[in-house]
């Protein structure tokens, strides 16, 4: 090993606050590449890019033969984490004190089925990077901290709920938001930690294609979602080892069964305006009540229903198990708005092509959206990749799963401000033949994914009742096999680079956590572009992004 390399293991920081409630710092060793090339890139066609992929191994030494065994049956040695984050302080921000604290029954948010459909889900959880750069400087940690910690209690007076504790009521499954003082206390945990790189180092893991993903996970928060009463909300603040200049990482971990996408930003948003602003006079008051949504006829026993399936022994929750992330590649790369439009007319000329080769002349086709563009780009890109060695018939049924907003959708539409879930999964179907395009042209692929896309969007649209099936939700998803199945999440609408807590703009925004083997998510970027993020398995990558950058470039 190198001196290099055993300075870098030098630095290395085994992570045991969840075992023994608080950090030690043990010896470890990894051997580590030496280079780590790519930047995030703006695909073009003279572009190559390229993610090595880290080997990891751990080895802790200790002399504690408790804590070895107690570190040996944790999560993190499971996957022979090498770790390098230290915990420097775990405190709790309580919601400021004001005059509209929830009582009695409005201290009671009972879920709805559009809830209660994610209680066996991780948390969502997003990891915010920002540093010196396009003449801004972060300031001091301790100020920074400190500035986080009283915008975050100016906000948490506000969004209350995400104070409090999801818990389970009487035996009837039913599970509820409780924000009463007695469930707000301790308030919101706050982690500050350390990075065991200096700030050149953190500011690599957000130019990268490839993703860190061991130290990604390391820097945002734990919460605990296995077990009722659980909390909502945690935070996380991460520095890097050389004295915190330059360079910081805000995670964020928020419960899935109280909010969905279109509420965490909603929730970053008042936070961020709170930090930089230093008030939220003015701002949107979010709502909580879920009257909307549970008045439906369905509604409360379909709630009920998923609980049962999520959670038969409540207060224990049956969690879904993670994908292995060391069989995983995740990567990311932005398409510019130049690029978008591309994809756009070749799908326009396409499907227009098509028409006239079958004797048809009517109008023109209408151009896809941004986000029906992106996501035939992203679903034929896996398929390709995945057909390199499987053996799927032409005629095999391929899904794609992305996520449809239904607050307009239901009747009356919830208000502007609704804060939870409201979303609904939907599938686009195409044949394998369709989106490989065996014969080479990859514009008939697009343009034929995007049909797919644009039935199963109309087929939301056209829903009169988005909560008719609650009843049957478990079944579909069953019936959709999981070996053909690639899921979206997030959209390109949310506009993540826009959370400026008064340092600027984030350098990388990114979902750290990932419910499936195959998954995508989008996120705007300003001037138009769209960050696209995959979660891939390692064999099949590589293909995925030769076609994706074929795609992109053409």
């Amino acid at each position: 090993m190198t001196k290099r390399r055993h300075a870098l293991a030098a630095r290395t920081y085994w992570r045991t606050e969840l075992l023994l409630g608080a950090s030690i710092r043990t010896n470890a060793c990894a051997d580590e590449e030496e280079e780590r090339a790519a930047n995030i890139i703006v695909v073009r066609p003279s572009v190559r890019t390229s993610g090595h992929a880290r080997d990891i191994g751990a080895l802790c030494v200790c002399t504690n033969k408790q804590l070895i065994l107690q570190v040996a049956s944790s999560w993190w040695c499971a996957v022979a984490m090498n770790i390098r984050v230290r915990v420097l302080d775990v405190t709790h921000v309580q919601p400021e004190q004001t005059a509209n604290q929830p009582g009695g029954d409005d201290a009671m948010i009972k879920l709805s089925p559009f809830d209660t459909f994610f209680l066996a889900l991780r948390p969502i959880q997003r990891l915010f990077f920002y540093d010196d750069g396009d003449g801004t400087s972060l300031p001091p940690f301790p100020s920074l901290v400190s500035s986080l910690r009283v915008s975050l209690g100016a906000t948490l007076a506000v969004f209350t709920p995400l104070a409090g504790k999801l818990t389970a009521c009487s035996d009837d499954h039913d599970v509820v938001v409780d924000c009463s003082p007695g469930a707000a206390h301790p308030g919101v945990r706050f982690v500050e930690a350390e990075y065991s790189g200096d700030a050149a180092d953190m500011r690599r893991l957000a130019r990268d294609v490839e993703h860190d993903t061991e130290a990604f996970l390391q820097l945002v928060p734990e919460l605990e979602v296995g077990r009722l009463p659980a909390p909502v909300l945690a935070v996380q603040v991460t520095r890097p080892a050389d004295g915190g200049g330059g360079a910081v990482a805000v995670g964020v971990s928020m419960h899935h069964a109280v909010a969905d996408g279109q509420s965490l930003w909603q929730f970053m948003r008042a936070w961020s305006t709170a930090s930089r602003e230093g008030s939220l006079a003015g701002a949107a008051a979010p709502t909580f009540d879920r009257a909307g949504i549970l008045g439906h006829p369905k509604a409360e026993a379909a709630a009920r229903n998923l609980v049962r399936f999520s959670a038969p022994e409540l207060p224990k929750v049956n969690t879904l198990p993670e994908p292995d992330w060391t069989r995983q590649s995740r990567r990311t790369y932005l398409v510019t708005a130049g690029q978008i439009q591309s994809l756009k007319r070749r799908i326009v000329q396409s499907q227009a092509a098509a028409k006239n080769g079958d004797g048809e002349q009517n109008h023109p086709p209408e151009p896809p959206t941004t986000y029906v563009a992106i996501a035939s780009l992203l679903w034929t890109s896996i398929a390709r990749a995945k057909s390199v060695d499987n053996a799927a018939a032409d005629d095999d049924e391929e899904y794609f799963l992305f996520p449809a907003d239904c607050r307009r959708r239901l009747q009356p539409p919830l208000e502007p401000g609704f804060f939870g879930n409201c979303i609904k999964v939907r599938y686009a179907r195409a044949t394998t033949g369709d989106l490989v395009c065996r014969d080479g042209d990859n514009d008939e692929g697009l343009a034929r994914a995007a049909a797919a896309f644009r039935r199963a969007i109309r087929e939301h649209v056209e829903e009169e009742d988005p909560l008719g099936d609650a009843d049957r939700w478990v079944e579909i998803i069953r019936g959709v096999p999981r070996e053909r199945l690639a899921k979206q999440g997030s959209s390109h609408r949310f506009m993540a680079y826009e959370v400026d807590f008064g340092w600027g703009q984030p350098s990388r925004v990114e979902l750290v956590s990932v419910s499936s083997a195959e998954m995508t998510t989008l996120l705007g970027v300003p001037g138009g572009a769209v960050q696209v993020s995959v979660a891939l398995h390692r064999d099949h990558v590589d293909a995925f992004e030769a076609s994706f950058l074929a795609q992109v470039s053409a």
